[in-house]
């Protein structure tokens, strides 16, 4: 196999999103265990949850083949440029999939391979043909990517606290805006592809400006949640308030723009204000 196929392969498991789940995995784990007390389990579901998700972005690849050759972003991957056939990303996306719940059944345990696996078929079965179906899409999708932290916690404790649902909470809240500012910028190509994503089928961005508004207050007021059941501190609580405050700046200024570039100032505030949250709440359990 020549090294631009390897590539390819590569690139159909979108490493950003599962070197997210990886990240969020290890958050859930840490949280429960307020630390890493054994290392060989924690490899076993970062393995094992990174391949489930790895095969699922394959698969959403494959499923979503068609649209991606009509949209500019897109139309360069592996399946719509003909690098790989089809066939070859379904076998893919099906053996990572199956191998990693294999391992997170044997090495881990079984309610973490079932929250692995239902992440998998929420975010190929269910989110991946709604887009062409509804706007709140957007929702749908937001379970599969807010599960991850429940299986890290799920694998280091075996069942589920009210810890693992608030970083299940803060998680899926924070995906809106996240993807409403994204769906914004690349309106023009979701359309062409048939996506019925809100700002599709909302032209004008009112639906769409007051959904991140809301959903921007709202995390402000989840996020805090931590501090109150004791799972973290002070300095959680006052940087996670102060982050929020400051993300939902960046959509109040969106919601009176409408702006690309203000769009894109808010995928940038989103993506810069989820790894402080995480390093805040790491911090405080730690110390």
């Amino acid at each position: 196999m020549n090294k631009i196929k390897l590539n390819a392969f590569f690139e159909l498991t979108k490493p950003r999103i599962t070197l997210m789940v990886l990240v969020t995995t290890l958050l859930g784990f840490y949280c429960a265990q307020r630390g890493i007390h054994d290392w060989g389990l924690l490899v076993y579901t970062l393995l094992g949850a990174g391949l489930t998700c790895a095969g699922a972005a394959v698969l959403n690849n494959y499923l979503d083949r068609d649209a991606d050759a009509l949209m500019l972003r897109t139309k360069n991957r592996s399946l719509p440029s003909g690098v790989l056939s089809s066939s070859e990303a379904l076998s893919f996306g099906i053996s990572l999939t199956l191998v990693g719940v294999i391992i997170l059944c044997v090495k881990v345990n079984l309610l973490t391979a079932f929250l692995s696996l239902l992440t998998s078929f929420l975010y190929t079965l269910v989110y991946t043909p709604m887009k062409r179906i509804s706007w709140f899409n957007t929702t749908i999708g937001a379970i599969p990517g807010a599960i991850p932290p429940m299986g890290g916690w799920a694998a280091a404790r075996g069942e589920l606290g009210i810890e693992a649902w608030i970083l299940f909470a803060i998680l899926f809240i924070w995906q809106h805006p996240h993807f409403f500012a994204i769906a914004w910028i690349f309106k023009d190509d979701y359309r062409k592809a048939g996506f019925k994503m809100l700002p599709v089928v909302d032209p004008d961005g009112k639906s769409t400006f007051q959904q991140t508004i809301w959903f921007s207050a709202l995390l402000i007021l989840i996020s805090l949640l931590p501090s109150m059941i004791g799972m973290a501190g002070r300095v959680y609580f006052w940087g996670a308030l102060i982050a929020g405050i400051l993300l939902f700046q960046v959509g109040w200024q969106l919601r009176k723009s409408h702006s690309t570039a203000d769009a894109y100032k808010l995928l940038k505030a989103s993506v810069i204000y989820l790894p402080i949250l995480l390093f805040l709440i790491v911090f405080d359990v730690t110390f």
